[in-house]
């Protein structure tokens, strides 16, 4: 897929107070996200306002007024941004099709098929929750459709909830690692310049190990803690018609494998699933547009999907037009220098390129702004010591399922804690941020993977015998 990341003119931005003022919007910023986030923020909306503080510091810090206004807005526009938005927007609106025509309820209706209990559950929705996030490339979309689903059911059926709480995380964050169409494969693929289909085909080595030993704890830990005995309620039983909507998946990661541009994949896949719906009788004309004359609204599943996208597409606007001021201040070509006359082989780079996306991350708290953010750095770093685009592609993703879905201050742990209000009809008690990131083991495995990968060099091989996408 041929993909122009250039971005706007550079600019060079001088601050009062020289690197300390370019970086003091981010304390800002990360200080307000933390303190939100541990306060019980309700989404990435709660952010907004902080990051609008953090750009009137930046403003009123640096000394060319107008010079920061426009390189904030030439962040804000960076062309792959706009693919983010359009891949969240698609992506967001699948998973709502998916929902609705009854996919989720499928898989519920095999695990109750198969009397699941306890542990059993546990690991039947590990298993759900990574198919659901293959199929709608989304951590985000998987949180919230089967959040609601998967926690009552599993609080009646006795599993431990901490655990339970961090295996519906970790069924989210399998897609996010290795969907085609997810929104860290997309980001950290295309920023490197690497084929998108053979970035995918090269994380199936990665992913199948972090995958066994996180069934491993997530089995150990529920079978060992103390199980969650609540009065019986109503289970829901789940119905096998909506399995053919499988075929949504399929037909989008054909596309992806195929070379296909991101939006012909997406649209590809979701007109396929509207048509699929309708004959099969799953989804109605009504959910696919109905007016409403009286209040002068149009209803739809896609604008439910376009809906549930915003939050995470101003949030990531707003982000990047912040991140573009920091490196119009020089900072990261800083850190480019110093890392250049220190790495003298592969695995030095490798190391260096997880450890200044592991930092960006703590920096934005956003997964793809960090990678776009690094994305020159991880180039250079790459070209200059023989590390292939799928190499590092790799080693960004890997990074970017590790700690947004660990820490109690990042969106994906924030939101899955919210999703566990869920089982308040039930007198299901709730699981804080901090008890879903420790329990999501398979973020915990992707993480001993990582190291693995930096300090022994596992993968290297296969992965730079992969092709890099260059246009």
């Amino acid at each position: 897929m041929k993909l122009d990341l250039e971005d706007k003119p550079k600019r060079s931005l001088s601050f009062h107070g020289g690197s300390f003022g370019a970086l003091l919007p981010f304390v800002v910023f990360v200080g307000g996200v933390i303190t939100i986030a541990l306060s019980g923020a309700p989404d990435e909306k709660g952010f907004w306002p902080v990051l609008v503080i953090a750009l009137a510091v930046g403003l009123f810090l640096s000394k060319d007024k107008t010079a920061f206004s426009e390189t904030v807005i030439d962040g804000m526009s960076n062309r792959i941004v706009m693919i983010m938005i359009t891949a969240w927007i698609l992506a967001s609106t699948v998973g709502i099709l998916m929902s609705i025509t009854g996919l989720v309820d499928a898989l519920i209706w095999i695990s109750v098929q198969l009397n699941l209990r306890s542990v059993g559950f546990i690991i039947a929705s590990f298993l759900i929750c990574s198919l659901v996030s293959l199929s709608t490339g989304s951590s985000f979309a998987t949180i919230l459709i089967c959040g609601p689903i998967l926690y009552p059911a599993g609080g009646l059926l006795e599993a431990h909830l901490p655990t339970l709480a961090g295996v519906i995380l970790g069924g989210a964050t399998f897609g996010d690692f290795t969907a085609p169409i997810s929104d860290t494969t997309i980001a950290s693929a295309l920023s490197q310049r690497a084929d998108i289909g053979a970035t995918v085909k090269s994380r199936i080595k990665y992913i199948i190990p972090a995958a066994a030993l996180a069934l491993i704890a997530y089995s150990t830990f529920g079978f060992l803690a103390e199980p969650t005995r609540l009065s019986a309620g109503q289970l829901p039983e789940g119905s096998p018609k909506g399995l053919p909507m499988l075929l949504i998946p399929v037909v989008i990661i054909y596309m992806f494998l195929k070379k296909k541009h991101l939006l012909h994949g997406l649209l590809t896949g979701l007109i396929f699933g509207i048509v699929l719906g309708l004959i099969l009788g799953l989804l109605s004309v009504d959910q696919l547009i109905s007016l409403d004359l009286e209040n002068f609204t149009a209803k739809s599943f896609i604008v439910d999907g376009i809906s549930r996208a915003v939050g995470i597409s101003f949030f990531t606007i707003l982000l990047m037009g912040l991140v573009g001021t920091l490196r119009a201040s020089g900072l990261i070509d800083k850190v480019i220098v110093f890392a250049s006359n220190r790495i003298k082989n592969q695995r030095q780079g490798e190391t260096w390129i997880a450890s200044v996306v592991g930092a960006a991350l703590l920096l934005t708290t956003h997964s793809i702004v960090a990678i776009l953010m690094i994305s020159d750095f991880s180039n250079q770093t790459g070209e200059k010591n023989g590390i292939s685009g799928v190499r590092r592609a790799n080693l960004l993703s890997l990074m970017a399922c590790v700690l947004p879905f660990l820490l109690p201050y990042f969106i994906p742990t924030i939101l899955m804690a919210n999703m566990t209000s869920s089982g308040a009809d039930f007198g299901i008690p709730t699981v804080s941020p901090l008890e879903v990131g420790m329990h999501n083991f398979l973020s915990w495995a992707l993480l001993l993977l990582a190291i693995i990968v930096v300090i022994f060099g596992f993968g290297r091989q296969a992965d730079s015998s992969k092709p890099d996408d260059h246009g």
